[in-house]
């Protein structure tokens, strides 16, 4: 390893090619800095620097010996900052796992002001789909579950507190067959027509879909967007988040049909493992707390019309 003295020297000397305009630039004379140049290659017992031409020049030892001690010198400088952030209660990276119905953007000024305090924490975020979201915290995939559904499994130390309110609408194109029907469709008319859902991430369980019923053949598309515009486009039927398609209803471009079995609203949770807190875990949670980032992130974006 090299001392920063001696990364300067190899530094000031390829950038220069001069030991004069090296020791100039570091403030020597350049007898100290002929006799350090000497020293570093009785140190290494190879030729650093090649003086046979008018400019002084690191041979590929050299270089390779500047470049590769660059580097660790700068893997060591992260190195210390990164005990200081941990030794001061902030952790090393932060994992959150959202749920496919919370939409990336809308946690956008939250990264933004996170950034802002320079904790030097990395962030992690990810999507999963039902219990696939449980199953990430279960497994230790995850520090923070953000828009979690289904009631709260068990798991150890788990601490969890209410996000919002998801309201559903059972929505179909106009050129869909079932956007002409004039009665409540009942399981049996909703099961005749391919359902569109987002298929569980879990690797633990079969994967499920919400409003699927008995025997109804289906497409699993990637995210609830998907979802969106493929039922749009009359790809199939199913439910979607009420607030996101709301342009969509509007503009006619959706039209909400009434059911049999009207779907109830789904409750999203915010969770996390109470043996595992930090500063960066207890900010984001003061954040989520927040009634006014709750209701943006539940709510979403709508689609336009």
């Amino acid at each position: 390893m090299l001392s920063e003295d001696e990364l300067a020297l190899l530094e000031a000397i390829r950038d220069s090619g001069s030991l004069s305009r090296a020791a100039s630039h570091l403030g020597k004379a350049p007898s100290t800095i002929s006799h350090a140049a000497r020293q570093l290659e009785e140190r290494f017992d190879v030729l650093l620097f090649d003086r046979r031409r008018y400019r002084l020049q690191l041979t590929p030892a050299g270089e390779l010996l500047a470049r590769e001690a660059g580097r660790l010198s700068q893997d060591v400088s992260r190195l210390h900052q990164r005990v200081k952030q941990i030794a001061s209660g902030w952790e090393d990276h932060l994992r959150l796992v959202t749920d496919e119905l919370l939409e990336f953007e809308t946690l956008i000024p939250s990264i933004r002001a996170f950034d802002a305090l320079k904790s030097g924490v990395s962030l992690r975020i990810t999507h999963e789909v039902l219990a696939g979201t449980w199953e990430a915290l279960k497994e230790g995939r995850a520090d923070l579950l953000v828009g979690a559904t289904n009631e709260p499994p068990v798991i150890p130390a788990l601490r969890w507190f209410e996000l919002g309110v998801v309201e559903w609408v059972f929505a179909v194109s106009p050129r869909h067959p079932l956007a002409k029907e004039k009665s409540a469709l009942d399981h049996e008319a909703i099961s005749q027509h391919r359902a569109v859902v987002v298929a569980d991430t879990s690797h633990r369980i079969d994967g499920r879909g919400y409003g699927v019923t008995s025997g109804q053949t289906r497409i699993a598309v990637p995210s609830m967007r998907a979802k969106i515009f493929a039922q749009r486009d009359g790809l199939g039927v199913g439910w979607l988040p009420r607030h996101r398609v709301a342009g969509l209803l509007k503009s006619g471009a959706l039209i909400e049909k009434r059911t049999a079995d009207p779907r109830e609203p789904n409750m999203l949770y915010v969770a996390w493992r109470g043996d595992q807190e930090g500063r960066a875990l207890a900010w984001w949670l003061e954040q989520l707390r927040q009634p006014r980032l709750a209701r943006r992130l539940v709510d979403g974006l709508p689609l336009p019309e």
